[in-house]
């Protein structure tokens, strides 16, 4: 879903943002809507273990067994939600490549096989039996929170609706860089062709002054381009066309260019005064500075391209992400599709949840970004996330054993 991430605060903060509900009259109707007051919780202290700061992959990090799974507070109801989004997850995980360096395809075929047969009330069972707890690094967490926002958006150009939403540019080329050189593996590049050379692509200010005409569709307008900005850092969500039907659009592809999270630029500059250190702030600031707020937001020279979907929101293993149990990871370090366990400061951070995703601003170990759903309580949870525990990763049990017979990929120790 999210391709450049979203997120609430924390990622304005330090990466991304959200975005905003319109009222019928195309005015932002939950820009002051607050963030849902959390509630507290007592994370679960990390395991003691040596790490290697700055590492490329969880494998090179370190790995060390976490606490019996049976231990861990997981409820059935949660357990079940988790096993279902975890079935879904399965093709991928016996097919992808895992980057982190943790497992292998065939690691999962017995959990992913036994995972099928799982009765009513025997969820928290099942992981019980199938997977041991292990924590990457120092297991030292922190999570935000996403959403599908909702926009006022129109199929045509019309009076209210001139913020072009644009498609995939048809000169943007996507350049896979380990097809040149192994040193450079799993890197990848975009920009355009200029004559001869291979140049980045149009940053946010060119392509806001035009750049793209004739290079790229316009697959719908937006009547407010602050709405817009934050739907583009979701990566996903809903246009409220004006005869109240809803388009839904999702993630095509993004010019190249490295994010800047604005929040913490307005941060650094003394622009957040008491009160307005959350989403709703920053969007409430824009509103009310709209000339500075727009040379603000240019300087996240990151510009996202859309596609109309027919579907709900789809994370980074094209399926669908679910509300309260998807979680965006960075692959890195955590195998896409796989369940991770939170034990965070908020309770509603705290869980089972299942890697589903990826974000642009999630990058390093133990970086979470968690999916809320749609609508004004999603928001509001996503709005003020920012959650700080421990994590540990659900791999196939027999996994830390292998990893320490295999020195890890030359990492730090593995203690199974």
């Amino acid at each position: 879903m999210r391709r450049g991430g979203i997120i609430a605060l924390a990622l304005l903060l330090g990466a991304c943002g959200g975005g905003v509900v319109p009222r019928p009259n195309g005015l932002s109707g939950n820009a002051g809507l607050p963030a849902r007051k959390p509630v507290s919780a007592t994370p679960i202290a990390p395991v003691s273990a040596v790490t290697v700061p700055g590492s490329a992959t969880a494998a090179k990090a370190g790995v060390v067994a976490g606490p019996p799974l049976y231990s861990l507070p997981i409820s059935e109801v949660q357990a079940a939600r988790a096993l279902v989004a975890f079935r879904t997850s399965c093709a991928s995980l016996q097919r992808r490549a895992d980057t982190s360096g943790l497992t292998r395809g065939a690691d999962w075929q017995p959990a992913c096989a036994a995972a099928a047969a799982v009765g009513s009330g025997e969820a928290r069972g099942f992981f019980a039996q199938w997977f041991e707890t292990v924590q990457v690094g120092d297991g030292r967490a922190f999570a935000t929170g996403y959403y599908e926002p909702e926009i006022a958006g129109s199929r045509d150009h019309r009076r209210g609706y001139d913020v072009p939403i644009y498609g995939r540019p048809t000169d943007l080329v996507d350049v896979d860089l380990g097809q040149f050189t192994a040193d450079l593996k799993g890197r990848k590049i975009r920009g355009r062709v200029d004559g001869s050379n291979f140049v980045p692509y149009y940053d946010r200010t060119a392509i806001e002054q035009g750049a793209l005409a004739d290079r790229a569709p316009i697959i719908a307008w937006a009547a407010d381009p602050v709405e817009l900005f934050f739907l583009q850092i979701q990566g996903s969500g809903r246009l409220r066309l004006p005869d109240g039907q809803v388009m839904r659009i999702g993630y095509d592809s993004q010019n190249g260019r490295d994010y800047t999270g604005i929040g913490a630029l307005m941060k650094e500059r003394g622009l957040l005064g008491p009160g307005q250190t959350s989403m709703q702030g920053i969007v409430a600031w824009l509103r009310a500075n709209p000339d500075q707020g727009r040379e603000i937001m240019r300087e996240n020279k990151s510009f996202v391209f859309f596609r109309e979907q027919q579907t709900a929101p789809l994370g980074a293993l094209g399926l669908p992400v679910t509300a309260g149990v998807s979680a965006a990871a960075d692959p890195k370090f955590v195998p896409l599709g796989a369940p991770v366990l939170l034990s965070m400061d908020r309770a509603d951070a705290s869980g089972l949840w299942i890697a589903q995703d990826t974000g642009g601003a999630i990058r390093g170990s133990n970086r979470f970004d968690t999916f809320w759903g749609a609508g004004d309580d999603a928001r509001a949870t996503a709005g003020g996330m920012s959650a700080r525990g421990t994590a540990f990763l659900l791999l196939p049990i027999g996994t830390l054993a292998r990893l320490a017979a295999e020195g890890a990929g030359g990492g730090a120790p593995v203690n199974p």
